[in-house]
């Protein structure tokens, strides 16, 4: 026992200071594609090799991306010829609603409270899942901002859900959405939930939750980043 706090207080503190201090990204990260407007000759290339269909080209100007499609997976950045698309470094990333909602209370917004957080796993390959549950480590400790999770939707203020809604979940997220007490808010973590993901079009699921729930914040990302976890959080959490 005394060797663990020994080894704990040479280690120092190991907890992650976001939101409050944003530390860069590894070389290796990819973020949000960014188009160099002077390299691009509009080829169209990204747009036919994005697996997602993330990307287009409108009355021709520079390509945008979706992110809320976007798995990040790069192919945009490999298959221009001019070297106009890299990825980027931006993970922050988090989309409003889509819809306007009225099934809020009228609090003080900030961290007056703890808010409670109950995942929803609505058939996700558990990539953004583990993710999630690094955020309960000592390294990014949500607790330290008032988020925590718990095991029944009846004591969350937030459901996150991953995963598109496969069919034979379908049910279940609706069971759960209800027996989560108003005022909620619904939070699409990663791309498959935020629209469906590389399987966009199937038999098999539904494309993303907003087909099934009224979601509140969507947090893009395949998986998201904890850090952009947490800012999605933060995001959810000005609506309370």
């Amino acid at each position: 026992m005394l060797r663990i706090f020994r080894k704990g207080y040479k280690t120092g503190m190991s907890t992650d200071s976001y939101p409050y201090d944003k530390k860069p990204v590894s070389s290796n990260f990819r973020g949000k594609p960014v188009w160099d407007s002077d390299k691009c000759n509009l080829c169209g290339l990204c747009v036919e090799c994005c697996p997602t269909g993330a990307i287009a080209i409108e009355k021709s100007k520079i390509p945008y991306v979706q992110v809320e499609k976007c798995i990040f997976c790069g192919y945009c950045e490999d298959q221009c010829a001019n070297g106009a698309v890299t990825m980027g470094d931006e993970y922050e990333l988090t989309l409003p609603e889509k819809t306007q909602s009225e099934r809020f209370n009228k609090g003080q917004p900030g961290f007056g409270r703890s808010v409670h957080i109950r995942h929803l796993d609505a058939g996700s390959c558990n990539g953004c899942d583990w993710e999630m549950v690094a955020l309960t480590g000592p390294v990014y400790d949500i607790q330290r901002l008032g988020f925590d999770f718990v095991a029944s939707p009846r004591h969350a203020d937030i459901l996150m859900v991953t995963g598109p809604v496969t069919r034979n979940l379908e049910i279940a997220a609706i069971r759960t959405f209800k027996a989560t007490p108003a005022p909620k808010l619904v939070v699409a973590v990663g791309t498959c939930a935020c629209s469906g993901g590389i399987c966009e079009k199937s038999y098999a699921h539904h494309s993303g939750v907003e087909n099934i729930l009224p979601v509140d914040v969507y947090i893009p990302g395949c998986p998201p980043r904890p850090q952009a976890l947490i800012h999605g959080l933060l995001k959810a959490v000005e609506k309370l």
